[in-house]
């Protein structure tokens, strides 16, 4: 059963896909056998542009300077810079190749050098190219004379052309290189315009920095008067609300912290005045004789007559016990221990008065200091809105101070950086006369050329070859079919100017030719399957008309006869019976009545005494609508029936399968059948939709061929064969 491709894909080929088409090493090397003309001529063309190109151009020289950008040539006055500032913006370097291709420093460059006077650039001198474009351009011009602006203009843009300004890598150095006729002409424009770039960027610094000077001296100017007035109205604004300044504050402020302070600390002494007045009272309730009391006192004079209390305590409990309360001694003592708890007594009640007098000092010192608190706080709230107008007047007065010794540290920065221009950019290599042309490049020109043709000759090939939808080659005849390609036949067609000639009998005209050995291949093939199944009907057909099927089948028949075997050969195809008019023109019966017939088979049958070939035409007065059903009719399978028993060989040429169904009617009927491809004109979309239309005739197919080959090309595709390949043909008689 047909399938397209799969022969293919199941192969051992390596390939890939490309715009639905398999691309293999092996279809690339065919395509470039059949198409090396093309690339050749794309090659050839290429070359002799760039030739042309090499003889016409004029030599151009290129001198090269550079330029680096170093912020530290800047720092020589500044010692607090660090080395961090040094660093430079990629951008600030980028923005440098700009202004070196400005139309101003360009325009300095060529007024300094006056080359609208030079023959180069005023077109004194053109060339023909420029003369043609010239003519071109005067045309729709005004006509006017230029004038010397357009004409310095004219020659900036054509420097600019001839200028190329870059960053070399990540670095912070400008390549600079300019294109010229002349090598000192190159060398001197890329000098003066390295030149004009720095002494612009020190003229650009200079101006900006003094126009910086004049705004800071104005500035500073404008800052002294309001720091003064501020000042003024700080001191003004003092005077009118009485307000006296300290060098710890404002004096009411000062005032205010003293009185707080000793307020605090009169109110510690009243709570400790209160404190002792409360615990004397307390001992006073108690019994002054008793040493908690004294001890609690620490007072020197009740501590020694609470001693003699004790020792006239112990004699009075002594003479007690012995002598009794009421002995004269005895009552003696008691009298005295009452007269010194009397006078501890008095003690501390002069101690509590004591205490007494100094709490109520503490409380009238304390009192006082409160009032006088009350007093200057309530001062200072009649004061407080003037004092923040007071703190807003110095806050702004402070400003105006810090801004003008700000300004006047950068006026002073600013005079001294106008003294001592600088540049961030100095020239590291300034531009030599070139010793060789940069272009154009002979040898990179001609190497471009042949690889370009190349490229361009490959490119055509093979969309040549991809963009086709027709067969060559036996590999594309597998590809497609699935079956093997049995050959491929030379285009056997004379020339227009040579006349017609007889293509039929080629084989017997030519039994030495490419076309020969063909039909003999076929033959051997056809005898090989015979050796596993039974062929003696064999049908030529083909997808489309005028692809040669008529003449195969009928060199094919006659082929077969000069071997000896018992050959007919049937016209097959009743719509044109091409075949008929080539071999018996004047044939009067044919298929159609042996069909009615087959006992009368040899009426119809005509044989050639040359070959031995009986042909079997088909003579119908008009053309037949039932043709399909005659061909594979009952009687047609009985006519070959009968053939069968005469003939080791039948040979249909049967119609085209697209345009009728009369092959697929009989392909039933037929053993084997032989597909004939026309080379480079059968597409593979017609070859499949043929093809896939028919089961049966998928499984008759034994084999195709190709039919009609471009000798030159097919001698350019089989190259790989060798030079010898063709040494056994003899393609003439």
């Amino acid at each position: 059963m047909y399938q397209p491709r799969e022969h293919f894909q199941s192969g051992h080929r390596f390939g890939i896909e490309f715009g639905g088409a398999v691309l293999s090493f092996e279809r690339v090397a065919d395509v470039l056998r059949r198409q090396w003309p093309i690339i050749a001529v794309c090659t050839g063309a290429s070359l002799a542009l760039v030739i042309v190109y090499l003889a016409m151009a004029q030599p151009m020289y290129t001198a090269n300077a550079r330029i680096m950008m170093d912020t530290r040539q800047t720092q020589v006055l500044d010692k607090d810079s660090n080395a961090s500032s040094a660093l430079i913006d990629t951008g600030y370097v980028d923005s440098q190749v700009e202004i070196i291709n400005s139309d101003d420093l360009i325009l300095s460059v060529v007024r300094r050098l006056k080359l609208t006077e030079d023959p180069e650039f005023n077109g004194s001198k053109p060339g023909l190219l420029s003369i043609i474009i010239g003519k071109l351009t005067s045309l729709f011009g005004s006509g006017e004379p230029a004038s010397q602006e357009r004409i310095e203009h004219a020659v900036v843009q054509q420097v600019q052309k001839n200028l190329r300004t870059e960053r070399v890598l990540t670095t912070y150095v400008l390549s600079l290189s300019y294109k010229a006729r002349s090598p000192d002409k190159a060398a001197k424009i890329a000098n003066a315009i390295a030149n004009a770039y720095l002494v612009g960027a020190l003229e650009a610094k200079y101006q900006s920095t003094k126009r910086a000077t004049e705004w800071l001296q104005q500035r500073s100017l404008e800052l002294s008067e309001q720091a003064s007035a501020s000042d003024r109205a700080v001191q003004t604004f003092k005077a009118e609300n009485n307000i006296v300044g300290t060098s710890r504050g404002l004096m009411s402020e000062q005032q205010l912290s003293d009185l707080n302070t000793q307020l605090v600390q009169a109110r510690a002494a009243t709570a400790e005045a209160k404190a002792r007045l409360d615990r004397i009272d307390t001992i006073s309730d108690q019994d002054v004789a008793q040493s908690t009391v004294t001890d609690a006192l620490n007072n020197s004079v009740i501590t020694r007559l609470r001693a003699q209390y004790l020792d006239l305590q112990a004699q009075y409990s002594d003479w007690s016990r012995r002598y009794g309360k009421t002995h004269l001694a005895a009552v003696n003592l008691a009298n005295k221990m009452d007269e010194l708890r009397k006078n501890i007594a008095d003690e501390v009640r002069r101690i509590a008065d004591a205490y007494r007098s100094d709490y109520e000092i503490a409380k009238s010192r304390e009192a006082s200091l409160e009032k006088n608190v009350k007093e200057l706080v309530a001062q200072a709230g009649n004061k407080g809105q003037a004092e923040v107008k007071l703190r807003d007047l110095e806050s702004a007065a402070d400003t105006y101070r810090n801004l003008y010794n700000n300004f006047l540290e950068k006026l002073q920065s600013a005079t001294q950086n106008q003294s001592f221009p600088l540049s961030e950019a100095r020239l590291i290599s300034t531009a030599t006369k070139p010793d060789r042309k940069s272009s154009p490049r002979t040898v990179l020109a001609l190497v471009g050329g042949m690889v370009g043709g190349l490229c361009l000759g490959f490119g055509v090939a093979f969309a040549r070859e991809l963009l086709s939808d027709v067969l060559r080659t036996p590999g594309e005849v597998e590809d497609e079919l699935g079956v093997k390609c049995l050959g491929v036949l030379p285009d056997i067609r004379p020339p227009a100017k040579a006349g017609a000639s007889d293509l039929s009998r080629y084989v017997v005209d030519h039994p030495f030719s490419r076309f020969a050995e063909t039909l003999r291949n076929i033959k051997v093939s056809i005898d090989v399957a015979r050796l596993t199944r039974e062929i003696k009907v064999i049908g030529i057909v083909s997808s489309l008309p005028k692809e040669g099927k008529t003449t195969v089948a009928a060199n094919f028949a006659q082929l077969v006869a000069l071997t000896g075997h018992r050959t007919v050969l049937i016209d097959g195809d009743l719509h044109t019976r091409s075949l008929t008019r080539e071999l018996a023109p004047n044939a009067k019966s044919g298929l159609v009545e042996a069909l009615n017939d087959p006992a009368s088979l040899g009426y119809h049958v005509q044989r050639s005494k040359e070959t031995g070939l009986d042909f079997l035409p088909s003579v119908v007065a008009s053309r037949m609508v039932n043709s399909a059903d005659v061909i594979g009719s009952k009687a047609m399978a009985e006519l070959l029936k009968v053939l069968r028993e005469h003939y080791e060989y039948i040979v249909i040429d049967l119609a085209p399968v697209m345009p009728v169904a009369d092959s697929k009617a009989v392909s039933f009927l037929i053993d084997a059948m032989v597909y004939v491809i026309e080379w480079g004109q059968t597409t593979r979309s017609a070859l499949q939709e043929s093809v896939s239309g028919s089961e049966v005739l998928q499984k008759k197919l034994l084999g195709a061929v190709l039919n009609r080959a471009n000798p030159k090309m097919l001698k350019r595709i089989e190259a790989y064969k060798g030079k010898h390949h063709n040494s056994y043909y003899v393609e003439h008689a």
